[in-house]
């Protein structure tokens, strides 16, 4: 007979439905007895969706049973609500900021925090008060489109002042650390300058508070969404079906923790050719809009390959700042204002 322990490692192989976190790591399993007639498996249940805990349940069976010397296999599940589901955990308000407002993607490379940058100015521009929040603290990337020629003040009572350009307060990890170190972190150091970055701050009033989640359906945006009360969540994703797998994960994740999805914009949609006016599609096209009208969530637009927009977040001069007459900023003020209203801010 297998070991408790050897079980655990076959257990630790069963991804959560949606995300990308495996069912021991998210909490599921409470207990694993072993005994002559056969293993018992205990778990218990974050979501109170049945088809879930019935594919997790088979997973389960399936994988114990493939280990050598095991008889028979029992699934129990404990179906009450946990302190560790999601959706009951309390979340804290940031004091003076009114919404909160995440930007996340299935996988990196595509484009999210320039749209979460862009989205940011597109909102101040229609005159609200906004923050930005780098929450990718392996990949910072917003200090470099905003600016990092500054440094960050810390107060007499170790709180973080954030930077302020364009009209919006922003922090992010890449303010604290050379561009040459390697940010070498373990979850739990992560999960704690998260929370730096959320309560720590001085935001001051905002309207709404701009976070750029890292990719994925990981720790680090799980500890954010257990923990901050999110007003709305947005799905950023590229036409090709490589890309779009991963967006059912984002919209899963959001809607396991309660967070509304108000809606998918499609980034790198097309390249309109500046001599001739072809269009040329490069990514394929209109997966986004396809996959939000399956998943039952808003389209919320198509952004096309924009050479100014590639430039303007490499040198710290974003487009919607810069030239916001440009149909691609137009196009993120319009995005920006469905946002607003489905947060009703």
């Amino acid at each position: 007979m297998p070991t408790p322990n050897e079980i655990l490692t076959e257990l630790r192989k069963i991804r959560y439905p949606g995300l990308s976190r495996d069912i021991v790591s998210f909490g599921m399993v409470k207990d694993i007895e072993v005994a002559q007639r056969g293993v018992t498996v205990m778990l218990s249940a974050p979501t109170t969706k049945p088809e879930v805990i019935e594919r997790i349940v088979e997973e389960v069976k399936r994988s114990v049973s493939a280990i050598e010397g095991v008889p028979a296999v029992e699934v129990n599940v404990e179906r009450a609500p946990t302190p560790r589901s999601a959706a009951a955990l309390p979340r804290q308000p940031i004091p003076g900021v009114k919404r909160v407002l995440a930007v996340a993607s299935g996988k990196g490379g595509v484009g999210k925090s320039t749209v979460a940058v862009n989205l940011a100015l597109a909102i101040a521009s229609l005159g609200r008060k906004v923050g930005l929040m780098d929450a990718d603290v392996y990949g910072p990337s917003v200090a470099m489109m905003v600016g990092a020629d500054e440094r960050v003040r810390i107060t007499e009572a170790r709180r973080i002042v954030p930077l302020e350009r364009f009209g919006i307060r922003y922090v992010s990890m890449a303010l604290f650390v050379d561009e040459e170190t390697a940010i070498i972190w373990r979850g739990p150091m992560v999960t704690k300058l998260e929370s730096e970055f959320l309560f720590n701050v001085e935001w001051g009033d905002l309207d709404c508070l701009v976070l750029d989640l890292p990719p994925g359906t990981g720790d680090a945006q799980l500890t954010i969404t257990q923990r901050v009360a999110l007003d709305g969540g947005i799905i950023v994703t590229t036409p090709q079906e490589i890309a779009l797998l991963d967006v059912r994960r984002g919209i899963a994740m959001f809607r396991e923790v309660g967070v509304p999805v108000l809606g998918v914009v499609e980034n790198l949609s097309y390249h309109l050719c500046r001599k001739c006016g072809a269009r040329h599609e490069i990514f394929a096209h209109g997966g986004g809009a396809r996959l939000a009208g399956e998943l039952g969530v808003p389209f919320l637009g198509e952004l096309p390959i924009v050479r100014e927009l590639r430039e303007g977040g490499d040198h710290a001069r974003p487009l919607v700042a810069i030239d916001p007459e440009n149909s691609m900023s137009i196009r993120m003020r319009e995005i920006a204002a469905q946002a607003l209203a489905a947060m009703k801010v």
